[in-house]
């Protein structure tokens, strides 16, 4: 068993048993051991194969994400450590690209008046879409829908009175 504190090196170890598993031509590198976002390790991918590691809107590196949590909390016993896997940066660039759409979004709707719908998203995703509006002071977002059909609408402050908002934040009950 691992203490709570120290799960970077384990976490580091069981990326590299994958990535080595899978043949693939990349390095696994900590990042931070504790980023304050997450609360948890962050690892760095890099390397040749390291596109194919993405997959399509990042699915596979959420999956291998999954795995590797799985993986680290049975061996560290530690079941509120959050491991986030980055490949070549794309978690970053992601979350730029999110906050953008958001803000641009977000000024369609104060021009209209009318809430827009987003497309359905990943909760590591509605969050960045609910934490970059969180301050706006014209619109609100709420989340609805279910599973991996859940999405944000994006409303304008005191306007239609649909559902509930959420509050400061505006972040989802599911992360």
């Amino acid at each position: 068993m691992v203490a709570g504190s120290n799960i970077a090196p384990t976490a580091v170890e069981i990326v590299t048993h994958i990535l080595q598993s899978a043949g693939t031509s990349t390095t696994a590198t900590l990042r931070t051991a504790n980023d304050p976002n997450t609360g948890g390790p962050l690892i760095d991918i890099t390397g040749e194969d390291s596109g194919l590691l993405i997959g399509r809107k990042g699915e596979t590196l959420r999956a291998l994400q999954f795995i590797v949590n799985l993986m680290v909390r049975k061996r560290a016993g530690e079941m509120n450590s959050r491991v986030v896997l980055d490949i070549e940066k794309y978690r970053e660039r992601r979350n730029e690209s999110l906050r953008a759409m958001a803000m641009r979004v977000a000024d369609r709707v104060v021009a209209s008046g009318r809430g827009i719908a987003l497309e359905p998203m990943s909760a590591a995703e509605r969050r960045v879409v609910h934490m970059a509006l969180a301050d706006h002071l014209r619109v609100m977002t709420q989340s609805a829908g279910s599973g991996e059909e859940r999405k944000i609408t994006i409303m304008p402050k005191g306007g239609s009175g649909q559902g509930s908002s959420h509050g400061p934040g505006n972040r989802d009950d599911d992360e």
